[in-house]
Formats: C-alpha cells, sequence, structure tokens
C-alpha cells in the first residue's frame, strides 16, 4: 500500500531505542516486516476499549530513527 494522500496527521507512531510510555524500547528496525501497512490508531494502548480506536495509521517504516505515520480519526 502506498502513502495516503490524505490524512489528518503525520508524525513519529514510536522512536528507536527511546523508552515509550508503556516502559518499552523499541530497536531499530523492530517494524521493518510491516512498512506499509494500516493498523488501528488507538489511545494509550487501550486494545481492550472500543472506544479508544480513534481512526487508522499507515506505518512508514523507511525512515531512520523508528516508526513515522500518517493517520485518519474516525
Amino acid at each position: 500500500m502506498e502513502k495516503p494522500k490524505h490524512y489528518d496527521f503525520a508524525g513519529w507512531a514510536t522512536r528507536s531505542n527511546i523508552k515509550c510510555s508503556d516502559e518499552r524500547t523499541i530497536a531499530e528496525g523492530s517494524f521493518a516486516h510491516q512498512n506499509g501497512t494500516v493498523v488501528p490508531l488507538i489511545w494509550q494502548h487501550d486494545h481492550n476499549n472500543m472506544k479508544a480506536v480513534l481512526g487508522n495509521a499507515y506505518l512508514d517504516c523507511t525512515k531512520p530513527g523508528g516508526v513515522y505515520t500518517y493517520a485518519t480519526f474516525n
């Protein structure tokens, strides 16, 4: 899938080698296999709450330093 032409915002989904709010540190290249996929955009890692699903995020894993995303809201 190619990057969406229209999106609500773009930015880093996660940065490599920096501790995240959930206490995990993501290594460089950890999500390379998901480059170009679309995943649910979820508030604060709350996967058990349907109200936490805000929209969708297109993952761009080609930039050094982490995973960049182009996201749309529901």
